[in-house]
């Protein structure tokens, strides 16, 4: 069971969606797990085969457990010889034995096409004749039922996660915070002529380049990229940057989106407009709720000024963006109106101080001031 986050302690499996004998390709979505945050698809991160199941629909498993034996795992003093009886749920078919009338459904299945107003019966199946959450959630696509709250989310639980994160991290992080009033004049100027030579389905957010020069600058500042974990700093390879997110019915979560300085402003684009969409109907991968290194936190239009955001550990740094607003602004001697947004730098003093977090700043009002080079 992967740790999907600072504030998860166990999860629930909710459905196998491979079985024993099948052939696994890194990225594949082996399983559907069911946290405080959502149903999160459960991805292999090597090729080879699936041998063994340890866990069944509706285990809850502790982080660290082993659900599952994939040939080239370490199997040491474990028998993969044979699959165990839970590896196959109680609602698969039956090989070798006709299908009964009505397709066999999965209890997750079942909650969620309660919750939307679907009925099962009317949802075709998958290749082996049951009916999962994928199945349900195409349906309800093509039927656009009503919008409800996301299904096996408990949001008084998710809030009481969140809550005993942000407390571990005040207790163990010694926080330090910079902020900066910048001009974004010039980027938003850049921004509404970028977006009048496009067509509508393809115009940017604010957030979609702004999030692309914050994840270049860190580029630049790798001390507040990285990892915090028993004593050590592991600076990261990459800007996996956390966004977050509201969901609908309240709570927040920050799943990332991988290496956004490598992305263009397009391919960060589509990527984040597929990461909100997904939330909103609470399903996300667990390589999003693993792998952030660094979190961006945009409040948007009409929210507030300035926000001081908390460290979400293992991560050494969270970056929080205000709303935008119209303001009396000296520049060259003049007084004028200009787009100012205030942005914090929240950084872990064992790694970094506030010298690294004002370079920051710096470097990031300097590209601003040349959105062009997008």
């Amino acid at each position: 069971m992967p740790s999907l986050g600072a504030d998860m302690e166990q999860g629930t499996l909710v459905e196998w969606l491979k079985q024993p004998g099948d052939i696994i390709h890194r990225g594949d979505v082996l399983a559907v797990v069911e946290t405080q945050k959502g149903a999160i698809e459960i991805e292999v991160f090597n090729d080879g085969v699936l041998r063994d199941c340890r866990a069944s629909p509706g285990d809850r498993v502790p982080v660290g457990e082993v659900i599952a034996i994939l040939d080239g795992d370490d199997v040491s003093g474990m028998s993969i010889d044979k699959p165990s009886v839970s590896a196959v749920p109680s609602q698969a078919p039956v090989p070798d034995k006709p299908l009964s009338p009505g397709p066999r459904v999965t209890p997750a299945a079942r909650r969620l096409a309660q919750q939307i107003g679907l009925d099962v019966r009317n949802i075709a199946p998958d290749g082996s004749g049951v009916v999962g959450l994928r199945q349900v959630q195409a349906s309800s696509t093509e039927t656009s039922p009503p919008k409800v709250q996301p299904a096996g989310i408990d949001f008084k639980a998710m809030r009481a996660a969140i809550a005993a994160a942000m407390a571990r991290s005040n207790r163990e992080i010694p926080h330090y915070y910079v902020s900066s009033d910048i001009d974004v004049t010039v980027f938003m100027d850049w921004l509404a002529q970028e977006n009048a030579r496009r067509s509508v389905a393809d115009r940017l957010l604010y957030a979609v380049p702004l999030f692309r020069i914050l994840a270049g600058t860190l580029v630049d500042t790798p001390e507040l990229n990285g990892h915090y974990d028993q004593g050590t700093f592991s600076p990261a390879q990459t800007v996996n940057a956390g966004i977050a997110i509201a969901m609908r019915g309240g709570g927040l979560v920050a799943p990332s989106i991988q290496d956004v300085a490598g992305k263009s402003v397009d391919e960060l684009r589509i990527s984040l407009t597929d990461l909100v969409g997904r939330v909103r109907s609470g399903r996300l991968r667990s390589s999003e709720l693993s792998n952030a290194t660094v979190t961006f936190s945009n409040l948007g239009e009409r929210t507030a000024d300035t926000l001081m955001p908390i460290i979400y550990p293992p991560q050494v740094a969270i970056i929080g963006c205000g709303q935008i607003v119209r303001r009396p602004w000296v520049k060259d001697g003049e007084v004028h109106v200009r787009q100012i947004m205030s942005v914090t730098v929240a950084g872990d003093h064992r790694v970094s101080d506030g010298r690294s977090a004002a370079r920051f700043l710096s470097r990031f009002e300097k590209r601003l001031t040349k959105p062009e080079d997008l």
